[in-house]
Formats: structure tokens, C-alpha cells, sequence
């Protein structure tokens, strides 16, 4: 794949993004959480990215959002979907989720869509979710107690660059080995020379060592596990939970989990937590036993009633005699016992075995002393031992659990992947399950709505009310103050965006064409200025043209979903207008508008234009513009009682108009009688 192909990326963010493993399968993927370890991508820039590479596939030109206020309407969309997500990657996948006028990308997400409607949105799935996410990096691993060792040049440079986690040593002979093997637990010869010599310590020949990375330095292979642990296993348990088949068997992957730790220290070997307790306690121990040594000898001391004659003293000072002397004359046996307690008290205290009590014993020497002390030598040579033999030991348990390991990890990244992607599908899911969502039909021309409920409103969402709506063509929408006019738009804007992001919609049925633009002009606040009136009427000028959109609303950006504006999709445009008439003064109004419709008339637009003037663009236009009406049935206690649903070819009337009937209607006066005359 041509990286630079993609929308929106440049040389530096290919170059970035060729550093993955696998750009391409991320791509087609959509895997924001991959493309986001590129460097310097960051994971919004990595949603635009993937939106791009789809909009390439599938030969996209974007623009669908037309205006600021069809974007807001998509980000309000997304924002409902994200609200239903788990983890941080299912906020930022749903991303590349947007709105397009091309078959094959709305076909596409709707094969999603319809595949995650039946999921299940199970709570211990949920749960086992949160605490998975992305997959970390491994950190960078360095081995002190190995080393690999060559004669030869090439090969040094061949063994860094292979294996950089071990130090690399130069020898010549075997001499040089063995003066390693003082240093290292386990030193590598590379060359085959150096076979059948036999040097002290663990030196082990293997030509081929280089080409078992994964057996020298088992901790390359354990860094990535460690590093991932808690969220494999929280995989683990969404794969149960949700009854997915996983890539691999996941008792085995559990088990060998529980083998290392977030450190990629091997646990759960009892010999190896052994000998770690014997290194880290080998000081206290032999303490300790110096103690008992003394605390046994001074007590033997104190009650031995020891009697050296005068001539017998004499001899032992002339001789330079002290205290060691006594003892050894007088106390032998007792100084033996307290020497013998000693030694059992270090070796039952760390709990060696017999190879390693036999260097303990020489710890404490059988020549008398006060006060009794361990020879430091011989402990400096126990802890050398037991440090090697627990490296041994490690190594080789790591070595094992690598085995088990080695190649299971793109199965395990597979497994991450799979929970992940199911917590956007369970995000599609739980929208359609709580804004009683269907998916809709494409049909041939405009849209119809059967039981749509906006979620965008600001009430609860058992409390909107239902509205049946339908357009071909373009239509004035009348109506009462706050009968829902606006709200309508809104709820047509929303289906519209969901049903060409290939979503499910809010509604009991929908019907819509497959538009390739959405022009949502919202209402403005206020008469706008001669430059921002003009601007306007250039937009719809493109409108009525088919040209290019304004720069002013029609620019689209990444940054929203839609995609650049470098063109539409060569379908109808649905095009929704809130109180036009408020751009300008009242009485230009009108004819504006009467003007916008009879040039929008028989091009490729469907369109809603609401307005309180539609009685007097009806009159100024040249052909019999359609009306509908959202009309209110009254006034109870003040409040309007409201029917949603715009009424078919009917001229709603005004809220001031139902306010004088009902006065009227409370009145025997015939002052509000003429003033509902006039209406």
C-alpha cells in the first residue's frame, strides 16, 4: 500500500507510520491503537489516518457533512456511541466510523452494524472489558548474568546486532572462557572450536545460538507477556464471558501467565523461590548464627569451672597463649558443640541442600575462638554459588515458559484485538437496544420516518415523542413556537447521518435515498450582515447549481468525520433550513426563499425548509410549494398540546392564533372575535 495514497498523510507521518510491523493490516483494521505506537501519531491523528485509508478503499471524495451544523448533529451521534464504550481504544475506533455518500462504504459499516446487533451487551462481559486495553510495547530487556562469547570479528558484530540483550565478549582461547564463566552464570561460545573443552562453570557451545534468540534470551520473548499480562487475562475472560472462539487455548495461556510476573520475573517454582530466599538471606542467617554460636559457648563458659595451675598459666603466657588456647585445653568439646550448633542453624535457616550445606559447614572453622566468627571467604563463596544456581535455575524455567510462548504471541495479540473490537460492536449494540434502533432502507427518493425519537433532545428518552415524517422533493414546514419544529430537522439530520454511517437508526422504520451531501443550515441569531447574507445566498446558489459548496459552511475537515470537500458523490443532496427568513428583513424574507425553492425545484435536492412565513412564500413562489404543519390541537393551563407529527399538505397555525381562540372562546366580547378574523 502507498502509504502517501492515503488522505491526509504526508511523507513525515508515512515514514512514521512505516515503522510498524504491519502498517497495511492496521489499516485496512482500523486499528487506531496500532497506528497510534507509530511515533508521534497520536491517537486522534491515528482515527483521521484509518478514516482515510477507508475513504481510499473505497474511492471516497468525503464532504458528506456539509455545514457546521451537520457536524455538530455527527459529533453528537458519536459522542451517544462512544458514551456506550468500555475502553479508551473503543472511543477512539468508533472514530473511524462516519458519514458517507458511497454505496460501498455504507454496505460495508452496515455488514458491521448488523453483525454487532447481535451481540449480547452481557455485564460480565462489560466488566472483563475495562480492563483490557492496547497493547503495551515490551521494555527494552537487558541480561547481566549471560554472555556470548566469539573468536571471531564478523561474528561479534553479527551476535550485538542478533542479540542486543547480552553482552557480547571476544575470547581467544580457553583460558578466556573460564575467566567469563568467573563473571557470568552462563557464558555462549558462538564457535564451534571451542567444543569438547572443558573450563569450570556453565559454558555451554552453540554455533546456532543466534538463530534461537528466543532460547538464549528467553527474557525477549517474557518482556512482552509481562508487559501485557493483566490485560491478556482480562481477554481471557471477555473471550469466556462472550463465548468467542479464541485464537488460542486460553487455560494454557492463563497457566503459563501465572508462571511470570509484570516484571517477567518467573514465580511459582518452589526451588527457585528457594534459593532467591537463601541469597537474600544469607547475611541475617550467618548473623544469626554467630549467635547461637556465642550465646552456646558463653553459657558453657560461664558454668565450666576451669582451673589452670600457677606453673601451667606461666607456661601458656610465656608462650604468647591466650583465650583460643584455654579454650582449646579446657572447653574443646563445648567450643565443637557450639560450633556444630552454628552450622546447623546457617543451613536450616536457608535451607540448603546437602552440595551447598557441605560449603556452609566451613563457614564457622573447628579451630577455637572467642568470640566465635564466620569465615567471610567461605561466605562470599556460599552466596556466589546460590547466586548462580538460582540463575541457573531461572534461565532455565524462563527458557521453558519461553518455549511455551514463543509462538502463541501473535494468537495473544489477535485475542487483545478481538475483545477490543468487541467492545465497538457492543457500543453499536447497546445504542440500538437503548434508543430502540432499526436498521434502515435505502429506497429511491427522499425519506421517510416512521416512530423516530431523537436521543439529542433534552429529556429523557421515554418521554419524546414519537414523529412520522416524510419528504420527496423539498417542503415548507410550518408550525407552532416550540411545537418541535426545530427538533424535527434534528431528528431527520440525525437518521440521515446514522443511516449513511451504516448505523442503526432511532425510529421503528426508516426509508432514505442515499444522499451524497447534508446541507443543515441552522438557525441564525439575529439579521446577519451584508457579508454573511451574501455568503449565504452563494451557498445556495451552488445548491441550485450543483456547484461547489461555499468556503465559508462547506469546507469539510477530518477533524469531524466527513472527510476533504474535493468533490460529492454524484448523488441527491438533502438539504435542511431552520427560519431562513431570520437572515435578512422580514419583508425580503419571502421572496428570498420563494426564490431559493423554485430554483431548488427539480434538482437533485431533497429538502425541509422551515418557516413562519410559509403562507407568503406559498403566495410569492410560481409554483404550488408544499407545505406541512406540525399543528397544535390547543392551549391546557398555558402549556400547547402538540401533535409531532407534520401533517401532510397543511398550513399549521400560529401559536398567537390559538391564543386569541381560546380567548375568544373565554370571552362573550367581540373584540377577539375580529382580531381571529384576521387570520
Amino acid at each position: 500500500m502507498e502509504l502517501e495514497a492515503i488522505p491526509g498523510v504526508g511523507s513525515k507521518t508515512a515514514a512514521a507510520l512505516s515503522e510498524l510491523d504491519d502498517p497495511e493490516r492496521a489499516l485496512e483494521t482500523g486499528d487506531v491503537a496500532e497506528l497510534a505506537s507509530a511515533p508521534g501519531i497520536t491517537e486522534g491523528r491515528a482515527a483521521a489516518i484509518a478514516r482515510g485509508a477507508v475513504r481510499r478503499r473505497h474511492d471516497d471524495p468525503g464532504g458528506f457533512l456539509a455545514t457546521d451544523r451537520a457536524k455538530e448533529i455527527y459529533r453528537d451521534a458519536l459522542g451517544l456511541l462512544k458514551d456506550r464504550t468500555v475502553t479508551s481504544y473503543g472511543e477512539k475506533r468508533l472514530e473511524t466510523l462516519y458519514p458517507s455518500g458511497v454505496e460501498s462504504r455504507i454496505e460495508e459499516a452496515r455488514e458491521f452494524a448488523e453483525s454487532a446487533l447481535e451481540r449480547s451487551p452481557d455485564p460480565d462481559v462489560l466488566d472483563a472489558l475495562a480492563d483490557v486495553e492496547p497493547l503495551s510495547p515490551p521494555r527494552d530487556v537487558s541480561v547481566r548474568d549471560r554472555c556470548l562469547a566469539t573468536a571471531d570479528a564478523e561474528r561479534y558484530t553479527e551476535a550485538k546486532d542478533a542479540i542486543p540483550e547480552l553482552s557480547v565478549e571476544v575470547v581467544e582461547d580457553a583460558r578466556d572462557l573460564a575467566d567469563l564463566a568467573r563473571g557470568y552464570s552462563t557464558v555462549v561460545a558462538l564457535d564451534e572450536e571451542f567444543a569438547g573443552v572443558a573450563v569450570d562453570g556453565d559454558v555451554r557451545v552453540e554455533p546456532d545460538a543466534l538463530e534461537r534468540p528466543a532460547e538464549v534470551v528467553p527474557e525477549r520473548v517474557l518482556a512482552f507477556y509481562a508487559a501485557n499480562r493483566e490485560c491478556l487475562q482480562a481477554a481471557a475472560r471477555v473471550h469466556r464471558a462472550a463465548g468467542i472462539d479464541p485464537p488460542l487455548e486460553l487455560d494454557a495461556l492463563e497457566d503459563a501467565l501465572a508462571r511470570v510476573d509484570s516484571e517477567g520475573t518467573v514465580v511459582g517454582d518452589d526451588e527457585l523461590d528457594r534459593l532467591s530466599r537463601a541469597v537474600d538471606d544469607l547475611d541475617a542467617a550467618a548473623s544469626t548464627a554467630e549467635s547461637v554460636a556465642n550465646d552456646a559457648l558463653r553459657e558453657a563458659i560461664e558454668e565450666q569451672d576451669v582451673t589452670v595451675e600457677g606453673s601451667d598459666l606461666l607456661s601458656l603466657v610465656e608462650q604468647g597463649a591466650g583465650v583460643d588456647s584455654l579454650l582449646a585445653r579446657e572447653l574443646s568439646d563445648e567450643y565443637a558443640a557450639a560450633v556444630e550448633q552454628a552450622r546447623e542453624e546457617l543451613i536450616d535457616s536457608l535451607d540448603l541442600d546437602s552440595g551447598e550445606a557441605e560449603v556452609a559447614r566451613r563457614a564457622f572453622s573447628e579451630e577455637p575462638t572467642f568470640p566465635v566468627e564466620r569465615d567471610e571467604e567461605v561466605v562470599s563463596r556460599l552466596r556466589d554459588d546460590l547466586q548462580a544456581a538460582k540463575d541457573r535455575r531461572a534461565t532455565r524455567r524462563k527458557r521453558e515458559l519461553a518455549a511455551d510462548l514463543a509462538d502463541r504471541r501473535e494468537d495473544a495479540e489477535r485475542l487483545v484485538r478481538t475483545a477490543l473490537e468487541l467492545d465497538v460492536e457492543l457500543a453499536v449494540a447497546r445504542f440500538a437496544r437503548d434508543f430502540d434502533c432499526v436498521m434502515p432502507e435505502f429506497t429511491d427518493s427522499g425519506f421517510e420516518i416512521v416512530g423516530g425519537r431523537s436521543p439529542l433532545l433534552d429529556v429523557s428518552f421515554e418521554a419524546v415523542e414519537p414523529v412520522d415524517y416524510d419528504v420527496s422533493g423539498v417542503a415548507l414546514l410550518s408550525g407552532v413556537n416550540s411545537g418541535g419544529k426545530t427538533s424535527t430537522l434534528d431528528l431527520v439530520a440525525l437518521v440521515a447521518i446514522l443511516a449513511h454511517m451504516g448505523l442503526p437508526v432511532p425510529a421503528e422504520s426508516v426509508r432514505i435515498e442515499r444522499f451524497g451531501e447534508l446541507h443543515y443550515h441552522a438557525k441564525t441569531q439575529g439579521t446577519l450582515d451584508a457579508g454573511a447574507f451574501e455568503s449565504t445566498l452563494r451557498e445556495f446558489a451552488g445548491l441550485a447549481t450543483g456547484g461547489e459548496r461555499s468556503s465559508a459552511n462547506g469546507r469539510a475537515s477530518a477533524a469531524d468525520g466527513s472527510g476533504g470537500a474535493d468533490g460529492t458523490n454524484g448523488a441527491n443532496r438533502l438539504v435542511l433550513v431552520d427560519e431562513l427568513e431570520s437572515i435578512t428583513e422580514p419583508g425580503a424574507s419571502a421572496k428570498i426563499i420563494a426564490g431559493i425553492l423554485e430554483e431548488l425545484r427539480g434538482r437533485d435536492v431533497t429538502g425541509v425548509f422551515v418557516s413562519h412565513l410559509a403562507a407568503e412564500i406559498r403566495e410569492m413562489a410560481d409554483y404550488d410549494v408544499p407545505v406541512d404543519g406540525i399543528e397544535a390541537k390547543g392551549l391546557e393551563d398555558g402549556e400547547l398540546v402538540v401533535n409531532r407529527s407534520p401533517v401532510k399538505n397543511h398550513l399549521a397555525r400560529s401559536t398567537p392564533e390559538l391564543i386569541v381562540e381560546k380567548l375568544a372562546g373565554d370571552s362573550d366580547g367581540e373584540f377577539y372575535d375580529r382580531l381571529l378574523e384576521k387570520f
